[in-house]
């Protein structure tokens, strides 16, 4: 069925009944010792139902951008060409967390004669410029920058990625003509759109943004409160550039006016320059790489799971949590009864936790771009070894470990070595938005986009943010002891990432199941895995698996959705040694699943309550 379509201020006023903030107020993002900050803050949390389409759907992030996608589909659009539209527009409604001056990692699958899609991971991470150095995030002592002093200004751009990977899909995949993509945001920068409650609700709690003269002048009053709620803000300068692109393709962006004022917003910030040059961004180049795949048992059925390789360490470490728990009790356990609020059994919660601090203490030694630090064992699957993730498993006991260490992935070849490598330290870690649809040819795609920290920079140019991509570097090279860490700066590398785009398969027939992922910097992880045991292995429709309560851990306390958990649930928890700590998680998952209802294949889909998140379809 196809929503009914909304024009600007009736999504306005819905969006102000959906994004009521809490009593308590909004929700700041939140440093604690040994927990994740998160990249945005809280809005509400207002119920969904999930969406049933027979021949596509697209779960995107706004209201606007699902639309445009919708319209692509309809259309006759491909998956990839309603991801475009949808990029293009989330950059402009939603420019907190995504646009043409950050990353993505799209993965796709493709419909086979044979019913077995073959699945592609394309990377448009950013890189590191060329003159970057390991040293450029310590300070005069040689100690790491403060967070946000090494975020705001142009040292912690990166350059872009998402446009050329973009160009790279559509050459493969795409069926509608390039420049028709870019109709729908060119509309809306052109025309206007109506502030969200969440956009202007970011806009007031940022304390960076208004030092950006440019950015200060687009986004805020004289008297330097942003624009209320529904005010129609326009944005001609986007709207040229992406004309631009339309017609000239992405070199409009990577050479020429556009890329010396991007280079030239970077160098000359007045009292943080970056690095940024033009020949960083004539040479960028988006990447084609191998999946990561592993098997995940679950109510009688086998499936294939299918995420992104590194430098995303996401797949890695949801294979890893998923692979332990198959060697403990967890399977055993009961689901939440109540489907929305209810909560995992805390025994369930202990050995989730357990097996999120072992993955984690293997991705803050090992992952990085594949590039420059060599696999464990000579491959990263070795980390998803069946026989590895069963020693692992071995170390989960009743109570929590003292300390969760990195293990030594098996079959260790000869030419292999142990990892010299040091653990990185932790860090704040933010951002992005995610986007999940199929489309009427048997197509999908999860795609995650990124600017890193809301506002990323806080650097504008030409209508556009601009990334702080490079501080997912580790800011200390090397630890104590003087060994490297995998994750440091280097010229032209990748950052680690935590981003899931996620693809689900029947094992026994190759055929896609499932479509998810989120934003939420290092908690993506455990959103994403969150929403895929929900669904396959508790069987809840993707809407109630994404409603349930946030909880995970990035190697030091359990982390839960602040108000979502009973205190006997946090008492349980602390009597088997954990320290728990509740914060407002705002993931923003979507995702799409195939299933069979009185004979009849449909899409049910879901997006998160927690933002402004909507499903289209027919």
């Amino acid at each position: 069925m196809r929503l009914k379509r909304v024009g600007v201020l009736a999504v306005v006023l819905a969006l102000l009944a959906a994004c009521a903030v809490p009593s308590g107020g909004l929700t700041s993002p939140t440093t604690v010792s040994g927990t994740p900050l998160q990249p945005e803050i809280a809005t509400g949390f207002t119920r969904k139902a999930d969406v049933v389409t027979k021949k596509f759907a697209v779960a995107a992030a706004n209201p606007l951008a699902t639309q445009a996608g919708f319209d692509v589909l309809k259309a006759g659009g491909s998956a990839v060409d309603a991801a475009i539209a949808v990029q293009m527009v989330l950059g402009l409604v939603e420019p907190q967390s995504s646009g043409i001056g950050g990353g993505a990692f799209l993965l796709h699958s493709t419909a086979t004669q044979g019913g077995r899609a073959k699945v592609q991971a394309f990377d448009g991470r950013e890189t590191a410029p060329a003159a970057a150095t390991e040293d450029m995030l310590l300070n005069a002592d040689g100690q790491p920058l403060a967070f946000h002093a090494a975020v705001v200004g142009g040292r912690s751009v990166g350059t872009p990625g998402v446009l050329r990977m973009l160009a790279q899909a559509h050459a493969q995949h795409g069926k509608l003509p390039w420049t028709k993509l870019f109709e729908p945001a060119i509309a809306l920068a052109t025309q206007g759109f109506a502030i969200s409650p969440r956009l202007h609700a970011q806009l007031k709690a940022d304390a960076y943004l208004r030092l950006d003269p440019t950015a200060r002048a687009y986004f805020y009053q004289a008297n330097g409160e942003p624009h209320a709620i529904g005010h129609v803000l326009r944005n001609p300068e986007l709207a040229a550039v992406l004309q631009r692109i339309a017609n000239e393709g992405v070199q409009a962006f990577y050479s020429g006016e556009v890329a010396e004022a991007v280079v030239r917003k970077v160098q000359q910030h007045p009292s943080n320059p970056g690095r940024l040059a033009l020949h960083d961004l004539a040479n960028y180049q988006a990447k084609e790489r191998t999946p990561v795949c592993f098997d995940h048992a679950a109510a009688s059925r086998v499936y294939r799971v299918c995420g992104f390789p590194p430098p995303s360490s996401g797949a890695i470490a949801i294979g890893q949590i998923l692979g332990m728990l198959q060697h403990t009790p967890a399977s055993l356990m009961s689901p939440p009864t109540e489907l929305v609020d209810g909560t995992p059994d805390p025994r369930w919660l202990h050995l989730y936790t357990e097996a999120s601090r072992l993955a984690f203490a293997d991705r803050a030694l090992y992952v990085a771009d594949p590039d420059f630090a060599p696999a464990p064992s000579g491959e990263w699957q070795s980390l998803l070894a069946p026989a590895y993730l069963h020693e692992r498993a071995k170390l989960i006991r009743p109570t929590a470990m003292p300390q969760a260490l990195p293990g030594v992935p098996v079959p260790v070849p000869v030419h292999a070595q142990r990892s010299s490598f040091a653990p990185m330290a932790e860090q704040p870690e933010y951002g992005t938005s995610h986007i999940s649809i199929v489309d009427a040819y048997g197509n999908a795609l999860a795609m995650t986009t990124t600017i890193e920290d809301a506002f990323g920079s806080r650097q504008m140019v030409k209508g556009f943010l601009l990334n702080n991509e490079l501080t997912d570097f580790s800011f200390a090279p090397r630890d104590a002891q003087g060994r490297l860490v995998a994750n440091r700066v280097q010229p032209n590398k990748r950052p680690r990432s935590s981003m899931s785009p996620t693809l689900v398969f029947d094992k026994a027939t190759g055929q896609l199941v499932m479509s998810v992922g989120s934003p939420g910097g290092a908690m993506i992880i455990h959103f994403t895995a969150k929403t895929l045991v929900g669904v396959l292995n508790w069987g809840l429709s993707p809407q109630q698996a994404i409603a349930l309560p946030n909880f995970g851990s990035v190697g030091g306390p359990v982390v839960l959705e602040g108000g979502r958990f009973s205190p006997a649930t946090l008492a349980a928890l602390r009597e088997r040694g954990h320290e728990v700590k509740e914060l407002a998680l705002t993931s923003g998952l979507q995702a799409v699943v195939k299933q069979n209802k009185h004979g009849q294949t449909v899409w049910i889909s879901g997006a998160d309550p927690r933002r402004e998140g909507e499903v289209m379809g027919e």
